[in-house]
């Protein structure tokens, strides 16, 4: 059995995907960095033997933040766990047992437990924390940022796009009071024929983080087949999208809307302006959101829970 299969068995026999375990699986594994070998499980306890050393917050994103990740895995990092001790004890002797097999590689299992750690995180839906002292904006915001963070533990990844998109056609969804046509973010407008991300009677809709010379060039496109083009995107891509469109000279005929307000603007006009349909605007947004993402994408961790 390799570093790899005798650690992923450990893992799964001793119910090491919690929180807790992975703290502690981190925080030990950092420690024994600077000990010597065979370690001694009472030299990892505090004086009063009842809590496993170093299981603070601040230990654990500390090694967490090491490896670019800022998100925090537990508030209490896994201390108060029931168990942690025996489970310290039990990964203090398989480290031992890899060390009497020349098997220790302690950067490589450091490393091994954080792609735990990311798999997690990536397992967990986003949260819209419906604030009441915030602007809607800002609660938008939020959760486009929390995509956009998720994105940068997973390189390759186009969470924040994804969501961005499936938001939209959740509003338009419900603005227009039925299910218009939707595609998963992957699939590219050429290979399914369509003009944009979403056509509504004449009008090309286009979803996007950071718009691009290509999506302007589509965007030509759209007005040659005498189309109106419509591109959604954040506040700095509305930007560049109005510089680019300049360039090409059509600034006149190109509508282009900042994402958070283009939201934020149908939940107030929905929701009828008062603070219990905004909030129920939302939630209905968020469902539609979440049927979107069952019925066009294979990864659930894009749903979200409204807070």
């Amino acid at each position: 059995m390799n570093l790899d299969e005798s650690l992923r068995s450990f893992y799964q026999q001793n119910k090491m995907h919690g929180k807790g375990p992975l703290c502690l699986a981190l925080v030990i594994t950092r420690r024994a960095k600077a000990m010597k070998f065979p370690l001694r499980p009472d030299n990892l306890l505090t004086q009063a033997k009842g809590q496993v050393v170093g299981m603070g917050k601040s230990a654990v994103q500390a090694i967490l933040n090491d490896y670019g990740i800022q998100r925090v895995l537990a508030e209490e990092g896994g201390r108060t766990s029931r168990g942690s001790v025996d489970k310290m004890r039990k990964y203090a002797a398989f480290l031992n047992n890899l060390h009497s097999k020349n098997q220790c590689a302690l950067d490589f299992i450091e490393n091994w437990w954080i792609a735990r750690v990311k798999e997690y995180f990536a397992g967990k839906p986003f949260r819209l924390h419906f604030d009441t002292s915030k602007s809607l904006r800002a609660i938008i915001h939020d959760l486009l940022e929390q995509a956009q963070r998720r994105q940068t533990e997973f390189p390759g990844a186009t969470l924040a796009g994804t969501m961005l998109q499936h938001l939209v056609g959740a509003k338009l969804n419900l603005v227009l009071g039925k299910a218009i046509k939707h595609y998963g973010a992957s699939v590219k407008d050429e290979s399914s024929g369509r003009e944009g991300d979403f056509l509504i009677e004449d009008v090309a809709i286009h979803v996007t983080t950071m718009p691009s010379e290509a999506l302007l060039r589509k965007c030509g496109k759209n007005l040659e087949q005498s189309l109106k083009p419509v591109i959604i995107t954040t506040s700095k891509g509305a930007l560049v999208a109005e510089s680019l469109a300049e360039q090409q000279g059509f600034i006149e005929r190109l509508d282009v809307f900042e994402a958070e307000q283009f939201l934020a603007g149908n939940l107030y006009e929905i929701g009828k302006f008062g603070q219990s349909g905004r909030r129920t605007t939302a939630e209905h947004l968020i469902k539609e959101y979440n049927r979107i993402i069952d019925q066009c994408e294979t990864d659930p961790s894009l749903k979200i829970e409204l807070a």
